[in-house]
């Protein structure tokens, strides 16, 4: 009976909230017009022309049997560690190179292909949903709080912030006995048949079973990237809708109060209220009221990091649209979204202390405007996509020939040699 209520109460609320939406549009069509704009041109002039690459491309890899021959490649790194699927590091370096929400995108392409199970897809989505660096120290550090160096610290906080929940989220529903004793079985295999053979292997059957000739390989990557982004834009349109009727209504007055308590709890300046009740909406509004606020460098680069961790309702909304035809579940990707935003604010917090000297200069609230172009904005990501790449297979590589000679070295021993 409870959940029957459950269910009742939830299409009832929904239904509210979509009511309100649409009178709120009837009452000021120009503000809801004026969002829905706003928003169609951040998707227009910068997430489609800058992730439509990446989303073909990794199609495009998924299909021809790349993506598998990286992922055995990559299994000696990302299973002790993470405790999923060498494939893992394909989302992780996906994601840190381009972004929201490239990680979801190609953790749900994981699961439907049978990659990953429900729960590895689950651990995976904790930990590769980052923002890219150019977001970071582009947009961010350079474009909303004109300090550059900045944005060095919130890159670090960020991505250890990031490696530290996959790390706690490496034991989450670990006690699967049946996904144990396939690790177990696969990093034997790879030890056994040799890392590169293996992969080569893993690359040419996947081929095979997909099938299709490269044509229509391209023409299916173009059509569902372009299917994938357009939902993506469409979510970017209506939380800028969303947000802009709530200010209007005059729902940030209500929650003031609360949130300015928190900051105080915190020892936190409560001006930065406005920019926390931006930032559990949007990231990019977030950021913007942030750099934006009176309170002091210290505390606003924290809040700063906070809510690109936290990433906004947007993306969440973004990610679970992506991901809806899955298993896998929003609860632990909301947990882990509020574990990163912790973890990310107090490293912030640590690296701000001993650096603070070199900030005090920057103490002035003047901004320094720098657009972005798409081009650049792919290059700086291919490159950055490359390089993480690189650093994770010859970790990777690296331990597999560790573990296998000392394998060796091992049974030597114990036979007599």
């Amino acid at each position: 009976m409870q959940v029957i209520f459950l269910q009742k109460l939830k299409v009832l609320s929904g239904s509210v909230l979509v009511c309100l939406l649409t009178l709120s549009l009837v009452i000021y069509p120009k503000e809801g017009v004026g969002a829905a704009i706003s928003g169609l041109k951040v998707f227009w002039d910068i997430v489609l022309p800058s992730l439509l690459p990446f989303f073909v491309l990794s199609e495009m890899m998924l299909g021809m049997g790349v993506v598998h021959f990286l992922g055995v490649l990559l299994e000696p790194l990302m299973r002790p560690l993470f405790n999923v699927p060498g494939v893992g590091a394909f989302a992780l370096s996906m994601g840190l190179a381009a972004g929201y929400p490239m990680d979801a995108v190609i953790t749900g392409k994981f699961r439907r292909s049978g990659l990953c199970t429900q729960v590895e897809g689950e651990r995976l989505l904790s930990f590769t949903n980052t923002a890219d660096p150019l977001f970071i120290f582009g947009a961010v550090a350079v474009g909303m709080f004109g300090h550059p160096e900045l944005g060095g610290i919130l890159a670090m906080a960020h991505y250890i912030g990031s490696f530290s929940v996959g790390i706690v989220f490496k034991f989450y529903k670990n006690r699967n006995r049946s996904e144990t004793i396939q690790s177990a079985e696969t990093i034997s295999d790879t030890y056994q048949a040799g890392i590169l053979r293996r992969a080569v292997r893993a690359l040419l059957k996947a081929h095979r079973e997909d099938g299709r000739p490269f044509g229509r390989l391209l023409g299916d990557a173009v059509k569902e990237s372009m299917s994938t982004l357009l939902m993506i834009g469409g979510f970017i349109m209506l939380f800028s809708v969303i947000i802009r009727m709530l200010t209007v209504f005059g729902f940030f007055g209500i929650l003031a109060p609360i949130l300015a308590g928190i900051l105080r709890i915190f020892n936190m300046d409560p001006h930065l209220a406005h920019a926390v009740f931006y930032g559990i909406l949007e990231i990019d509004l977030g950021s913007m009221a942030t750099s934006r606020s009176i309170a002091p460098l210290v505390d606003k680069a924290i809040i700063a990091s906070w809510i690109i961790a936290w990433s906004g309702l947007c993306v969440h909304g973004q990610v679970a649209s992506v991901i809806h035809d899955t298993d896998i579940k929003m609860a632990p990707y909301f947990a882990a979204r509020f574990l990163h935003g912790l973890f990310a604010a107090i490293f912030t917090w640590l690296l701000m202390g001993p650096l603070m000297p070199v900030f005090i200069h920057f103490e002035s609230h003047t901004t320094v405007n720098r657009e972005f172009h798409p081009l650049d904005r792919i290059i700086f990501s291919g490159e950055q996509l490359l390089v993480i790449l690189g650093i994770l297979i010859g970790l990777s590589i690296l331990i597999y020939f560790h573990r296998r000679y000392r394998i060796i070295f091992k049974g030597k021993n114990s036979s007599g040699f």
